[in-house]
């Protein structure tokens, strides 16, 4: 599965426009991380831990979007765009969706 954020593939033809498709997840906050956090606020530097989360977070909504496109016949993924959003208290949602063909 080919997936880009560009609208189309230079040299590719795209044959079949199948629409939208998308994938999601939502993720809490660790206590653990949470608390490493904290002490990152105090002395700084990058708070692994979310880094982490929010990694993972991106490839399972990608697989998500990816298996939707699939089971549709697509190949490809094009203008594939990331949001996030906050759902309750330390949750929030991951979501991207683009646009699935088929390209030759």
């Amino acid at each position: 599965m080919l997936i880009t954020n560009i609208e189309y593939i230079p040299n590719k033809e795209i044959t079949e426009h199948f629409g939208v498709v998308s994938g999601s997840t939502v993720r809490a906050k660790h206590m653990g991380r949470d608390m490493m956090a904290g002490l990152k606020n105090i002395f700084g530097g990058e708070l692994k831990g979310y880094t982490e989360l929010l990694t993972e977070s991106r490839e399972e909504a990608i697989e998500r979007m990816t298996a939707q496109a699939e089971s549709l016949g697509a190949n490809a993924i094009l203008n594939v765009r990331f949001s996030t959003s906050s759902v309750a208290a330390g949750a929030a949602e991951l979501y991207v969706y683009g646009t699935a063909v088929r390209i030759r």
